[in-house]
């Protein structure tokens, strides 16, 4: 027979407080109240519709094929059938709100911000003598070798150097700026001469510099970023007051005191 363990509301809180999680939390619920005043304030209703097709995306997403999927889903997430609706209406009034905000504002910030958005296809190999790094250099140029032979050669982490040291598709914020300086003034497909950080020498080849388009995807990209920003700013503007019990510990004082 399993043993039964009974953890109560005031557990989880407590457990919430011990892991420094309650910030996180408070800001999560803060948020939710600030877009459901804003979206009340703005005209901004869900209907039962939309709570249904965002429900069957949930359910596609999460491969919930049968009623009884779902439920056990809800029974493993401790959500009853009236809170995963809310749950779901709170994430279409924030898109809602988000694109109500800001949908208007996407193609004028594209054009302000444009370079944030080119992005580089890259390989890259870490060395930490500068002298080796220039010899490859060179190497490369002259045909001498490849940068696939130079990834295999000195990438030491096996994933890494069974993809030759590729770092996938990645935006100006995404590299040092000494680097990303670099990179896209390449013309690919091109090596970098090696730039030396903190880190290591850099040994870079740019496979492909790509422009970016405004599509669905960008847009919705720029209208999540507007809004994001934008949350983030009503929260540090407004007083937030929790009602948690705060217990004292007399034994804690010394912690505090000592410090």
């Amino acid at each position: 027979m399993p043993q039964i363990l009974t953890i109560s509301g005031s557990d989880i809180i407590h457990n919430l407080k011990l892991s420094s999680q309650v910030p996180d939390v408070v800001e999560a619920i803060a948020s939710q109240k600030i877009i459901g005043e804003v979206a009340k304030n703005s005209g901004i209703t869900v209907t039962p519709e939309e709570i249904q097709q965002e429900g069957d995306n949930l359910r596609l997403a999460k491969k919930l094929v049968k009623a009884q999927d779902t439920l056990s889903w809800l029974e493993k997430n401790y959500l009853s059938v009236h809170e995963f609706e809310e749950s779901l209406r709170n994430k279409i009034l924030a898109h809602k709100l988000a694109n109500h905000l800001f949908a208007s504002q996407v193609e004028r910030f594209f054009y302000q911000h444009q370079l944030d958005y080119v992005a580089a296809i890259t390989y890259q190999v870490i060395l930490e003598d500068n002298d080796l790094a220039l010899e490859l250099f060179y190497a490369v140029e002259e045909e001498e070798i490849s940068f696939p032979e130079i990834a295999r050669q000195y990438i030491s982490e096996p994933e890494l150097r069974a993809t030759y040291g590729y770092q996938g598709r990645q935006h100006r914020k995404d590299f040092r700026p000494e680097i990303a300086a670099a990179v896209f003034a390449a013309t690919p497909p091109q090596i970098l001469k090696p730039i030396a950080t903190l880190k290591g020498v850099y040994l870079i080849w740019v496979e492909e510099i790509i422009q970016p388009q405004l599509d669905e995807s960008l847009r919705e990209k720029i209208v999540t970023e507007l809004f994001t920003a934008w949350l983030k700013q009503k929260i540090e503007c407004t007083e937030i007051i929790t009602q948690l019990n705060a217990e004292t510990v007399e034994p804690g004082k010394e912690l505090l005191q000592k410090s």
